[in-house]
């Protein structure tokens, strides 16, 4: 029996990163961002940072929303990275040596993670790097060193330290919160009167440089690093829609050797970004089901009917490979023509029509191809039923022999694949 979709909770995606630990490769969450996504509702899904990955996003369909966190620098040439000589960019990766290991599979898996929620309006919560993926994503630009390219001019007064190696947790600098944004909102209870101002938790020495046109500014750092920003026109948890990046880490603003947090409105971006994600889930259900009062006349009625007979004969056809009676080639046609005549459905609707059956693009053809192999087949029989014993037996041999050297010609092919995406 299938299950109900109705009870079933949100998927929230979240890609994993990866690090070495016994001489091998060990992917993993943090713990914090995934015990905030379940207590407030929702099912974290974990795509691993493995290669190839960015290629198979449709197999973890339906994604309710997604959460990008921590991870590698992001590759600068996806960006208009500038300003930094060699030595300069040769200091950086001395002083950040952990960081700055490029990680361009997980760079290929965020980034189509992020526009894909932009074209479909999946609520998107960035967290640190989660946050610099997402304006890069819509054409934002990043600094490679906070320090190095903006904190050099500027007075001590204002300079910030972003990330504390020593201290991952516990380390803390001021942000200044602007007004009427979901950000001042969520801490309006610790923000006293006339003072915007909160100490948050960082770990980064890369920040948005120029932010993408789509979004306003949450937060600002002393030294005018954007702190958090979000797209007013996507942001309404109620009906579904919630784009935002939060440079800082609210999940780890708590107090020490305590689980209670800094402030309570740290824990309300994952509060709110749930939300989201549970409402986006009702409106994806409430659009993939029609109603039961619906009712079509007669005429629709028999076009609707001959549609889904067509797509499930395209669908029997594809899977098993075999021909039908002549008879009924002629119900392919209603199916290929309306597939032929919406040539403007989204990525979306295709993907649901393939799961409806609509697995071949235009039947009537695929058969004729079909009828075309079916006539070698019954060439190739009757030349092998005139064959020895002997000869077949010769060309069984011939033919595994070259199924061998095939799959192994294949394999080396395959991983060479693998190799140029992981290099």
């Amino acid at each position: 029996m299938a299950p109900d979709l109705s009870v079933i909770l949100p998927r929230v995606l979240i890609v994993s990163r990866r690090t070495v630990r016994k001489n091998k490769f060990v992917d993993f969450v943090g713990e914090y961002h995934l015990d905030l996504i379940v207590g407030y509702g929702a099912a974290p899904v974990i795509a691993p940072r493995v290669s190839g990955v960015h290629m198979l996003l449709d197999s973890f369909e339906p994604i309710h929303g997604v959460l990008l966190c921590e991870g590698e620098d992001i590759d600068p040439s996806l960006y208009e990275a500038d300003g930094l000589s060699e030595e300069e960019l040769d200091d950086i990766r001395r002083l950040h040596a952990s960081d700055t290991a490029i990680d361009r599979e997980k760079d290929s898996i965020e980034l189509r993670l992020a526009k894909l929620c932009l074209e479909r309006n999946i609520p998107y919560l960035g967290i640190c790097r989660g946050s610099q993926v997402l304006n890069v994503a819509c054409g934002g630009t990043l600094y490679q060193d906070v320090e190095k390219e903006l904190s050099r001019d500027l007075p001590e007064s204002q300079r910030v330290a972003h990330m504390d190696y020593d201290n991952y947790d516990g380390h803390r600098h001021k942000v200044r919160v602007v007004e009427n944004t979901p950000l001042q909102s969520w801490f309006r209870d610790s923000l006293a009167e006339g003072d915007m101002e909160i100490w948050v938790n960082s770990y980064h020495h890369q920040g948005v440089k120029r932010l993408a046109q789509r979004f306003v500014p949450m937060a600002f750092a002393p030294d005018g690093l954007i702190e958090g920003f979000y797209d007013p026109d996507a942001y309404n948890p109620e009906e579904g829609k919630f784009i935002m990046g939060l440079q800082f880490h609210p999940e780890r603003m708590r107090r020490p050797d305590s689980e209670d947090f800094d402030y309570p409105g740290c824990p309300s971006a994952y509060q709110e970004f749930v939300k989201a994600v549970v409402a986006y889930q009702k409106k994806l259900n409430s659009s993939t089901c029609v109603p039961k009062s619906v009712k079509f006349d007669k005429e629709i009625e028999k076009k609707r009917k001959n549609i889904i007979r067509s797509f499930s004969i395209a669908k029997n056809l594809y899977t098993r490979g075999r021909g039908m009676p002549p008879s009924k080639e002629s119900e392919l046609e209603a199916g290929a023509e309306f597939l032929e005549s919406n040539t403007a459905l989204s990525l979306q609707q295709e993907n649901r029509l393939k799961q409806m059956g609509a697995t071949v693009r235009n039947a009537c053809s695929y058969f004729e191809r079909l009828k075309v192999n079916e006539g070698r087949e019954s060439v190739a029989r009757n030349v092998m039923g005139k064959m020895s014993v002997e000869q077949l037996s010769d060309l069984l041999s011939f033919y595994h022999m070259m199924g061998n050297i095939c799959s192994e010609v294949l394999e080396r092919k395959l991983q060479d694949i693998v190799n140029d995406l992981a290099s």
